[in-house]
């Protein structure tokens, strides 16, 4: 297990960030907020991919007063992320939100901020300060430009703020699109607050390529026990930033939730459409929680013999395949009927699957 940086702790909701507790997955909807059907729907299936914080844009007084309804319908933490306009914030508030996400250098003068920490503290909710790459203050733009000086330089500057306004429930992020830049910063943040610190690289891309930059970029920070709640940021369907954040985490051995699959990479052996079972067998126990090892390999070599010390596993021969069970043959089928009668096995055992 690698050794986390010792953080304060804050809860957002009943989702306890930084201390002991272990470091927790995010997501943010991309449904309009107002649509509240929409988005409550998108929530709960976040919610059975084990999404612990959800995030919701609230660019309008309807989607403020739209977070009451959404907030009561859903399991989850609800955080309302603000930009520009305070009254947002302060409304969010007031309808309940658990938590609310603001860049003060976007916000406004020190007053408007000022206010929604009155009103944070008056509810007993944290605070996010976001500071992002693309929204640095002018002044630390001419002295540092785009580096991660600027960044924790921003950060701090609001993290003295909130604190000379005796507001201590906080947790910082500092994210940039450039991997490098964004572990520099978070590196150089941690040595100087033991606040909780949310991670992630932003505005990391589409599903592919932002997965990979989110895994290296998250992976590097938390391998150095940086990162307390995390979100990987992809343009496209949220559940899959809430499958690639559990995948980060539980290759780290930080977290343990789901199967964890192996499968063999293919070769001139394979006689069987290895690639499309792997992906249907994986998409079957997607929502399955217990932390089963599953293995699907592609020909009788890398079968029950490499894999048997996995829990359950298929191998592929020509029109055909064996089910294992703890390195022991099961049954031998047909292809066609491998992966029903794969998953009516782990129904058979007591398995909650699709």
């Amino acid at each position: 297990m690698l050794d986390k940086r010792k953080t304060k702790q804050i809860y957002v909701g009943d989702v306890a960030v930084g201390g002991d507790a272990p470091v927790s997955i995010q997501s943010m909807t991309n449904t309009r907020t107002s649509d509240i059907e929409a988005t409550v729907r998108q929530i709960k299936s976040l919610e059975s991919l084990s999404c612990e914080i959800i995030r919701v844009a609230v660019p309008d007084n309807d989607s403020a007063v739209a977070l009451g309804k959404i907030r009561s319908s859903v399991k989850i933490p609800v955080i309302a992320d603000i930009h520009f306009d305070y009254r947002l914030a302060l409304k969010a508030i007031q309808y309940g939100a658990d938590a609310v996400r603001i860049n003060p250098g976007n916000i406004g003068n020190n007053e408007k901020v000022a206010s929604i920490i009155r009103a944070a503290k008056d509810s007993g909710i944290p605070i996010r300060i976001g500071v992002n790459a693309g929204s640095l203050e002018k002044d630390l733009l001419e002295k540092y430009g785009v580096t991660d000086r600027a960044l924790v330089e921003s950060a701090l500057r609001h993290v003295d703020f909130f604190e000379k306004n005796d507001f201590y429930d906080i947790k910082v992020s500092v994210k940039a699109s450039s991997i490098p830049l964004t572990i520099d910063a978070y590196k150089l943040l941690s040595e100087k607050v033991d606040y909780p610190l949310h991670i992630g690289i932003t505005e990391a891309g589409t599903l592919f390529k932002g997965m990979i930059k989110s895994s290296v970029g998250i992976g590097a920070l938390l391998s150095e026990g940086i990162g307390d709640t995390l979100r990987v940021s992809l343009t496209g369907n949220p559940e899959d930033e809430v499958k690639v954040g559990w995948e980060i985490v539980k290759s780290l051995n930080l977290r343990q939730r789901g199967p964890e699959f192996i499968s063999c990479p293919t070769c001139g052996r394979t006689e069987i459409e290895l690639a499309d079972l792997a992906a249907m067998v994986e998409k079957s126990l997607e929502k399955l929680k217990e932390p089963l090892s599953i293995a699907v390999m592609g020909c009788p070599v890398n079968g029950p013999g490499e894999a048997k010390n996995c829990d359950y596993g298929i191998a592929g021969g020509r029109g055909q395949g064996i089910i294992f069970k703890k390195g022991v043959v099961v049954e031998k089928v047909p292809e066609k009927e491998l992966l029903d009668k794969f998953v009516n096995l782990l129904r058979k055992d007591g398995y909650n699957v699709s």
